[in-house]
């Protein structure tokens, strides 16, 4: 995290921590451009596009259209969204203006020569006798029509997915042919020999909306438009993978459930305590005391269907709808706020622009409100305690990509907020409400784990100048508009302390619990973890898997004092680096590996390096990883084992 002396030779430390820097939630404030009295959201783009689904390629949503441009040098898509992206060279798509064609016309084929399942059939514009024909298939014909060859079956599926919506062949080459089907946009250059997928790049993503954020050994999870979970596991760099969620086949059968029992179609839910909120397609919203036992009357709202609900984990009375666009058409109700748990619920929608509301989150202590619409994400402040006017909303616009929002989600400490938007997935990036309103979190993980002597801390919220505790100066290491870094004195004693920060906006009071030892591994902004091969010094991944018998090397912090005594603030010696003095364990899958040394990170300030021997004996697949001192554990992470 923080660079202060020498690189190692092999540079792997320096890389790879000013990578974590970036993705660690520290903003650029390079503009001055304002948001809301704070900086611009920094939004960092998690995982891809692109979805594995043991096709000849990975997959993306459904694509309606697919035509040639010009001479056959341009690809053009519509998405099932209605958007429109072209590409030149079949790797990298750009948003066009370009109006799809008219349908494409059928080539003259007597229809009971047509294959079982084709629903049309294209010709080169050359006079090239070769057709082809879609439809559950890719069919070619080189005689006119005659007879057909199915170019996509195996074993009775496609190989390239089913329910093909167009096909369109290339004017200067009847061996290339695009087609788009409900999992993407697929290309032969062979004449339908071999497909290849050019959806990695097309941002078409097929989420519906937040289904869990990365915490500890798993990643961010998704409801993809089919109901399935999809998941950007730690280490991943791929694809999304589908995965079995038994939170998400659990709310498809309760929304079922109450669909059938309260005599509308469910489309929202949320559970906090014994409160259970159900809100349905026309508006309605029910509250039930008694985990769904018995319910309220429902509520009538004056908007669309309520597509998302929020409530306070802490206090279920206070919750959030978010509803759709009104199908009667005009100005309705997009935000609703009840305090006393469906009792009454008030309209927070004021300014917000007239388009549909699909998700809602909050933080209560600063009363904040975050919703995503069709027009991008907004937030407000309101009052979350007691009855108040609505408020205005502000835009929050920064580097994130101009499309509808479909869900939006603060991480469990209020920290970090995500967004999800069509078609272009996840953006991450710090919480407004925390600017100035300054925070302690460990730098490793964000938790606010206790700190230990020698810990590296992020300051959230803003630019510090200095911290102290009495007598002790904590370095100051890194600084920018919206986080700082310190570290934690080795000299530091008690179980807590009153830490006075110097900010821009003037002084503050922060406390901090302290213990001899809190371990923490550092893990990057989707939750890889800073994992190396010690040979190599390459960063561990589900593309870089670890091996038995390897010697592993662990990134942390936390671990407490080592020996011989090192000054606080002054980067780790290249040469026979200070040993950490508290007994460290390691575990994979909760088996012991062996610790061969705990050490200060070269080269860098508030770091520990950490190396175990892998056993010689391993499963392959992946693996949980975490640390053990003196009774108290760190976060647990993913990495990923070949024997």
């Amino acid at each position: 995290m923080c660079h202060k002396a020498t690189i190692l030779a092999r540079g792997w430390i320096a890389g790879l921590l000013l990578s974590a820097l970036a993705g660690s939630g520290i903003a650029s404030a390079q503009t001055a451009l304002r948001v809301g009295g704070g900086f611009p959201p920094d939004w960092r783009r998690i995982g891809n596009w692109a979805v594995e689904l043991a096709l000849a390629s990975p997959a993306s949503g459904p694509v309606d259209r697919v035509w040639f441009g010009g001479d056959g040098s341009l690809v053009y898509v519509r998405t099932r969204s209605g958007k429109v992206f072209e590409t030149s060279d079949f790797e990298n798509w750009q948003p066009s203006s370009a109006a799809p064609p008219p349908p494409g016309r059928d080539a003259a084929v007597s229809s009971g020569s047509l294959p079982a399942g084709a629903r049309a059939v294209r010709a080169n514009p050359s006079s090239s006798p070769r057709l082809y024909a879609y439809g559950g298939q890719v069919y070619r014909s080189d005689d006119g029509g005659l007879s057909w060859a199915n170019l996509t079956a195996y074993q009775r599926d496609s190989i390239i997915g089913n329910g093909m919506t167009d096909l369109a062949v290339s004017p200067r080459d009847a061996d290339e042919v695009v087609v788009s089907n409900e999992f993407g946009v697929w290309r032969s250059l062979d004449g339908g020999v071999s497909w290849t997928g050019l959806n990695d790049a097309l941002p078409n993503l097929p989420a519906r909306r937040f289904l869990g954020l990365p915490q500890g050994s798993r990643g961010v999870r998704l409801i993809a438009e089919d109901l399935a979970a999809i998941e950007w596991a730690p280490g991943e760099k791929q694809a999304w993978r589908p995965v079995r969620d038994s939170q998400a086949t659990q709310e498809i059968l309760a929304r079922r459930a109450l669909s059938e029992s309260l005599g509308a179609e469910i489309t929202a839910m949320s559970v906090a305590g014994d409160i259970v909120y159900a809100g349905a397609s026309d508006g309605r919203i029910w509250v039930s005391l008694d985990r769904g036992r018995n319910w309220r009357m429902p509520w009538q709202t004056e908007g669309g269907p309520v597509e998302g609900l929020f409530t306070d984990p802490k206090d279920p009375r206070l919750a959030l709808a978010a509803l759709g666009a009104d199908p009667r058409g005009g100005t309705g109700q997009h935000v609703l706020r009840t305090l006393n748990a469906g009792q009454f619920w008030d309209d927070l929608t004021s300014d917000l622009p007239e388009a549909a509301a699909h998700g809602v989150t909050a933080d209560r202590a600063s009363g904040t409100v975050y919703v995503a619409t069709d027009r991008g994400v907004f937030f407000t402040r309101a009052d979350l305690l007691s009855a108040g006017p609505a408020t205005s909303w502000t835009a929050l616009g920064g580097n994130l990509p101009a499309a509808p929002a479909l869900d939006v989600r603060l991480d469990p400490e209020g920290n970090q907020l995500f967004v999800l938007l069509q078609g272009y997935g996840i953006h991450a990036a710090l919480a407004p409400h925390r600017l100035g309103n300054l925070r302690l979190v460990n730098a490793a993980d964000f938790s606010q784990r206790p700190a230990a002597p020698g810990s590296l801390l992020s300051v959230l919220g803003g630019r510090i100048q200095a911290a102290r505790a009495g007598e002790l100066s904590f370095p100051v290491l890194a600084r920018s508009q919206t986080e700082s870094q310190i570290q934690v004195p080795f000299e530091a004693q008690g179980r807590s302390i009153g830490l006075t920060v110097d900010a821009d906006k003037g002084r503050v009071l922060l406390g901090l619990p302290l213990q001899n030892v809190s371990p923490a591994i550092f893990v990057d902004r989707d939750g890889t973890p800073l994992v190396l091969n010690a040979d190599s010094g390459v960063l561990l991944d589900a593309m870089n898997p670890a091996r038995s018998n390897a010697r592993v090397q662990i990134l942390s912090t936390g671990l407490g004092k080592v020996r011989p005594d090192w000054p606080t603030g002054l980067a780790g010696p290249i040469e026979n680096p200070p040993q950490v003095v508290a007994p460290l364990r390691a575990y994979l899958d909760r088996a012991p590996v062996e610790v061969s040394r705990a050490v200060l990170a070269p080269g860098y300030i508030g770091l520990y390096l950490v190396e175990v021997q892998l056993p010689s004996i391993l499963n392959a697949g992946p693996a949980e990883l975490y640390l053990e001192a003196e009774g108290q554990s760190s976060n647990r992470v993913r990495i990923y084992l070949e024997p």
